[in-house]
């Protein structure tokens, strides 16, 4: 069995302290240094060889995401573990985006712990349930933020503004010389891109926020 060399990344002493007397427990693992600061961090990438690197996202006032851009940089054989207390769903997506091998929080069971770090150096990647539903979440905001960033198509455009003259479904249907069913598609595709459930709440977002893109006049 291979020896797994891990540098520890966190900016709780006591956490660190904990963390490698447990993993020296294995022969397996040798703990080969702790920092707590991004420069501290910075010295031990060019001076000190590991295999594993565990990483805490908040590192006090400082991000572990900068590390991972370094380390994909200039130690991209490195794997990277994030334990951390927990992430917002963007930051999920950030992390694995950027490079690292797996997610995990710091309230697991240690014994869980010592399974991901083995299938991470194996270049395999860990994500517990909560990580998994993180990152299926972040994907999908990232998604539908792109969606309503994106132009009208030029029937949208023609649906709001029947919308905002006050026609009903039938009349801009008649206008537009299409169905009834078709507007009413159109304008949930509407409501999708501007985050709303009304017809009222779509106008205020289309005046307040679109009034440069989605309100341009007809050509």
């Amino acid at each position: 069995m291979r020896e797994i060399r891990i540098l520890m990344i966190d900016d709780h002493s006591l956490f660190r302290e904990s963390l490698s007397r447990l993993l020296e427990t294995s022969h397996q693992f040798h703990v080969v240094g702790q920092c707590a600061t991004i420069s501290e961090s910075l010295t031990a990438f060019s001076r000190t060889e590991f295999d594993v690197v565990l990483l805490d996202y908040d590192l006090g006032e400082e991000s572990g995401f900068r590390l991972l851009k370094e380390l994909r940089q200039h130690r991209g054989k490195a794997k990277v573990l994030m334990v951390t207390a927990g992430l917002s769903d963007e930051a999920t997506v950030r992390v694995m985006e950027a490079g690292a091998s797996g997610i995990f929080l710091k309230h697991s069971n240690p014994d869980q712990l010592v399974t991901a770090i083995q299938r991470v150096a194996d270049g395999e990647t860990w994500l517990d349930r909560a990580a998994i539903q993180g990152l299926l979440a972040g994907r999908r905001s990232r998604t539908e933020n792109l969606d309503r960033a994106r132009p009208l198509t030029s029937r949208q455009s023609e649906v709001l503004r029947g919308i905002l003259d006050g026609l009903a479904n039938k009349e801009i249907a008649w206008k537009l010389k299409t169905s009834e069913s078709s507007v009413k598609a159109v304008i949930q595709e509407l409501f999708h891109k501007a985050g709303v459930r009304t017809r009222s709440q779509l106008v205020r977002i289309a005046i307040e926020r679109h009034s440069s893109d989605w309100l341009k006049p007809e050509g």
